[in-house]
């Protein structure tokens, strides 16, 4: 997964450039620019596109899922030039910031649309078995918290099951974090007040 000829010093920039980019608050930006309001003050108050589709205007969600993807996937494709680990920091950076902007006091989003984008930059293959997982599950349970958990497990054991070690290990990372974001979500699944696709938050 290291590539010496990186060296540590460009690695460490792909990671912090990842991070800042990952830390632009799309959903905040976008409705608040469509005259929507706080996006933190509406429904689960999370920056994320699910939450943003809560204010009724699928356009300003689309855009702000399309952000939380893009955000996350130029870093990656840029870093791509200086090998495998700064490809990897640079997604893994582009993802903590997404879910941790140090600019909105660590609090942001729950990371599925971002840890698409790395997906995209990084193992494009991956990207058909998050799919699969996410519609397979989603279309059997309405559960869109449900989906994007097992979605996100299935992905680090692919890569795992192909031989693709670093893209495992990346994506091993992120879905840790996935699940821990989405500890609110487990427990209501848990208590069965999850909320369904479709439903009213």
């Amino acid at each position: 997964m290291i590539d010496p000829a990186s060296g540590w010093p460009v690695a460490l920039a792909c990671l912090i450039g990842g991070y800042l980019c990952g830390t632009i608050p799309f959903g905040l930006i976008l409705t608040r620019l469509f005259g929507l309001g706080d996006v933190r003050k509406i429904g689960s108050g999370n920056i994320g596109a699910t939450n943003v589709l809560r204010t009724g205007n699928k356009l300003v969600a689309f855009l702000t899922l399309l952000g939380d993807v893009l955000k996350a996937t130029v870093p990656v494709l840029v870093a791509w030039r200086f090998g495998t680990l700064a490809a990897a920091l640079a997604g893994f950076g582009a993802f903590v910031g997404h879910c941790y902007p140090a600019w909105l006091g660590f609090k942001g989003g729950k990371g599925v649309a971002t840890y698409i984008g790395v997906l995209f930059g990084f193992a494009p293959w991956s990207v058909i078995v998050f799919a699969v997982g996410w519609l397979g599950t989603a279309y059997a349970t309405r559960f869109s918290s449900l989906a994007a958990l097992v979605a996100t497990l299935l992905v680090p054991l692919f890569n795992l099951v192909i031989g693709d070690l670093p893209a495992a290990v990346l994506t091993g990372a992120l879905t840790l974090i996935v699940f821990w974001k989405h500890r609110p979500n487990i427990a209501r699944l848990r208590a069965g007040t999850e909320s369904k696709i479709g439903s009213k938050a």
